[in-house]
């Protein structure tokens, strides 16, 4: 069967390119027998010596069945000459000759062995999905093979692609293609725009299923689901249409126990529906697959630096995966592919999934960049860089764990933390349970954290009373629950009658086992007393805490689950928890999800009740007091606290009595500045002084007079309410004597002799003279109060004449005018005759 695959066509080609350059970039399409047969290529033309092949996949369910399906060809017990090698699970032996593994394997055997000992060549399968630890891992093989292992050979295989790209990193490299086995494959798009079908998207599936059985469609069918929820939801919607009778309906996805994902790819006489997520898209082969029906949805994995929040939202696949998807419908005969979205909208698809390196939290890539001696992450031999700021939030992380120093060195923490394959905050967790003498239940907790949650949500109300009774509805950690179920599960040796009762996930629980003991060998061998023994609750919370520390989160109120968290974040406490009493929490989850009525929601999940005081008792440094203080418009008044915060959070107040004055008299000036109050003596005639003052210093300068601008005016308003605390220590404050202060003496004798507030006019009146902002300076008078006044009055060192309004008797204006002598010469002969019939008891000259 092997001999018939389309790779063998350039068998000698590629064992002859890679001796002669050692680096090979191969693109074979689907089908084309690439990731089962080349590493058998290399073995059999003895091109490995004695040393192993090793090839990388990107996903664990990949790594496990390519193993068993090369181990099955060439006739051998899995695990022995060929075998798999995957976080918390290795199946090999030292007569293992084929190895695949998961990237993130590789990167740490690097660490361990720098020289790659016992290995011959390194193959990057499906590279095109450009995960991070396989970025990172080819990175560190380029380096090693040119500074110590020039004998080592590197292959970077895949159906799709960016060759230009791949290649300049590669060079000098060869290049060679492989045609595919693949028949032609209908692509069928929906008429209209997929966001216009109302209907769950398992619905539209289930529909387009039934048409095509209905329409005399043959062979089996490959439906791709974004996740867990919505497979399980398509296969009973698939279930209750009539095309579906005797069809095996079969779900795949990472989160199965073996045996339920070797049962989706086998073979069998009845023909199958497989519902899957995207790990169906690469690699493995489901045989007999004719119709592809695609959902055109994937829950990409994303890491949002500026929040530092994991995110799982659902999002449209690319062009390059929904070409991968429609692939596996022409593998053994002609295929059709149903997209459940519209020709137009497939053009506005990305080309290419953004790769992991600048989308995912780096902080475990760096840490092992960091021990496998890079010291300059800028300057590391990135294929494609992430953006600074993840690079600085994974190391800023680092130093908050204690794993790197203030130069941005591995520490001896740092280097003890890697020899746990966790996450660093999991890692410096562990360590830190040696000071607290619980090693045990660290473990045990970061074992419980590893795969699928292990309380199934959204349970009944009597599973959830059950689960209440046997396991306790009140904890100071959601850990000592999930605690509490394992140890329920592992009573009732995993029996799904016994775990279903209490919602509890019996393949996950029979994960955490192993996973325990790897954790404890792990420990052991690091130096951890891993004997378990009682301690108190505070041991384990105070672990979390320093491998959580910034996520530390405080309850707004009691009323809602709403949490303030360090670093000006929020969320919303998961409904679930059962830590809704304590007003102060570390969390070891954060995600942002999208719920399904498409609404955001930054869940907060797996709490744990911490004090303030272990705060100040761990990260004294974290810790600062802060005065807050703040106008109550309810009673107009000043309120003030000493707040004590972590890290930006507030966690506690002190009322202070009285409030800090020059805080108090700037809030009071604010809220006076903004019109909220009123002070009752700030009239008019201290607007005028102000505007007279300002006129005279803009048409004068040389008298060197101060104006008032804004900021001088919230000076003096806050001048005006120091010493206050409220309002009614304001409202009657006389104003006058401390805005006109701003000038001296001399200054006020200027002010009143060239901006007058009053005129003195020849024929002995007194006008007041009116000042703004940005108009002349006038003055208002009836026609009779200006007779013999024959000049137009001029203010300001005689520069700026002054504007008379004239008005009648009944001082209705007659005139507005800057030329007096003009208006009693050409204006006042033409209209006297008509103002003195209609005034004629006023004095007309």
């Amino acid at each position: 069967m092997t001999q018939r695959l389309p790779i063998y066509d350039i068998e000698q080609e590629l064992i002859d390119r890679l001796k002669t350059d050692r680096r090979l970039i191969l693109s074979a399409p689907t089908g084309s027998g690439k990731s089962t047969q080349v590493p058998q290529m290399l073995l059999r033309h003895n091109f490995l010596r004695e040393g192993q092949v090793v090839i990388l996949q990107p996903r664990r369910l990949a790594a496990r069945l390519l193993a068993a399906r090369v181990a099955e060809e060439l006739g051998v017990t899995l695990g022995q000459e060929v075998g798999y090698q995957i976080r918390f699970e290795n199946v090999t032996s030292p007569k293992t000759r084929i190895r695949f593994v998961t990237e993130g394997v590789l990167l740490r055997q690097m660490i361990d062995d720098p020289r790659l000992r016992g290995v011959s060549a390194l193959i990057f399968d499906e590279f095109h999905e450009r995960h991070l630890y396989g970025d990172i891992t080819l990175a560190r093989a380029l380096d090693l093979q040119e500074q110590q292992r020039p004998d080592l050979n590197l292959v970077v295989m895949s159906a799709t692609l960016n060759a230009d790209l791949l290649a300049n990193y590669l060079k000098p490299c060869a290049t060679l293609s492989s045609g595919g086995r693949t028949f032609p494959v209908d692509h069928e798009y929906a008429a209209t725009p997929g966001y216009t079908d109302k209907r769950p998207v398992w619905e539209q599936a289930a529909d387009a299923f039934s048409r095509y059985v209905h329409g005399g469609g043959e062979g089996d069918v490959l439906v791709f689901m974004p996740g867990g929820f919505e497979i399980s939801q398509t296969l009973e919607a698939i279930r209750h249409t009539p095309e579906a009778k005797g069809f095996m309906l079969l779900p795949l996805h990472g989160e199965l126990s073996p045996k339920d994902q070797d049962a989706a790819v086998a073979r069998y006489e009845r023909r199958k529906v497989v519902v899957a997520t995207n790990v169906a898209e690469t690699s493995l082969t489901i045989d007999g697959v004719r119709l592809v029906i695609d959902s055109g949805l994937a829950r990409i994995p994303r890491y949002d630096s500026n929040r530092g929040i994991n995110t799982l939202l659902i999002e449209r696949i690319s062009q390059s995966s929904s070409d991968q998807r429609a692939g596996r419908a022409g593998r053994t005969a002609p295929g059709v592919c149903m997209r459940l979205w519209s020709r137009e909208e497939h053009g506005h698809r990305p080309l290419q999934e953004l790769p992991e390196v600048q989308r995912l939290d780096l902080s475990e890539v760096v840490l092992t960049l960091k021990a496998a001696g890079v010291r300059d992450l800028r300057k590391f031999r990135w294929l494609e860089a992430p953006d600074e700021q993840s690079l600085a939030h994974a190391e800023t992380l680092l130093a908050d764990l204690g794993a790197l120093d203030r130069h941005g060195a591995l520490t001896p923490i740092g280097r003890q933390m890697l020899a746990f394959p966790l996450h660093p905050r999991y890692a410096r967790m562990l360590l830190a349970a040696q000071a607290y003498g619980c090693v045990y239940q660290a473990a045990l907790a970061a074992a419980l954290t590893q795969g699928r949650d292990l309380l199934l949500r959204n349970m009944d109300r009597d599973t959830q009373s059950l689960r209440e009774d046997l396991l306790g509805d009140k904890s100071t950690s959601d850990f000592w629950m999930l605690m509490r179920a394992w140890t329920y599960a592992v009573k009732h040796e995993f029996r799904l009658d016994a775990c279903r009762k209490l919602g509890i996930h019996a393949v996950t629980a029979r994960q955490v086992g192993p996973l325990l003991e790897q954790f404890l060998r792990i420990a052991g061998r690091e130096g951890l007393d891993v004997q378990p023994r009682e301690v108190p609750d505070e041991a384990l919370q105070k672990c979390l805490l320093i491998g959580f520390s910034d996520r530390v989160a405080r309850r707004l109120d009691q009323g809602t689950l709403r949490c303030d968290l360090v670093h000006q974040r929020r969320g919303v406490l998961a409904r679930e928890s059962a830590v809704q009493k304590s007003p102060l929490l570390v969390v070891a989850e954060i995600r942002e999800i999208e719920s399904r009525d498409k609404e955001m929601n930054t869940l907060l999940s797996l709490a744990t009740a911490v004090e303030a005081s272990w705060l100040a008792e761990l990260f004294p440094e974290d810790m600062e007091s802060e005065m807050q203080v703040q106008f109550d418009p309810t009673t107009k008044r000043v309120q003030a606290a000493e707040l004590l915060k972590f890290r930006g959070l507030a966690l506690s107040a002190r009322r202070v009595e009285p409030p800090p004055a020059d805080a108090a008299a700037r809030l009071l000036a604010e809220q006076v500045s903004a019109g909220n109050l009123t002070l009752k003596d700030w009239d008019d005639s201290v607007e005028q002084w102000i505007v007279r003052l300002n006129r005279l210093a803009q048409w004068c300068p040389e008298l060197a007079l101060p104006p008032i601008a804004d900021d001088d005016r919230r000076h003096l308003i806050e001048q005006l309410c120091h010493g206050a605390y409220g309002y009614k220590d304001i409202k009657e404050r006389e104003v006058k004597p401390v805005v006109k202060s701003w000038l001296s003496g001399a200054q006020h004798e200027l002010l009143n002799r060239h901006a007058p507030e009053r005129l003195s006019l020849p024929n002995g009146r007194t006008p007041k003279v009116i000042y703004s902002p940005g108009n002349p300076p006038h003055i208002a008078l009836r026609i009779q109060e200006l007779y013999d006044v024959n000049q137009t009055p001029r203010i300001a060192m005689g520069r700026v004449p002054v504007v008379v309004h004239i008005l009648t008797p009944g001082m209705k204006p007659i005139q507005v005018t800057q030329d007096l002598a003009g208006f009693w010469r050409e204006h006042y002969p033409r209209i006297k005759s008509e103002l003195q019939r209609k005034y004629p008891r006023h004095l007309w000259r």
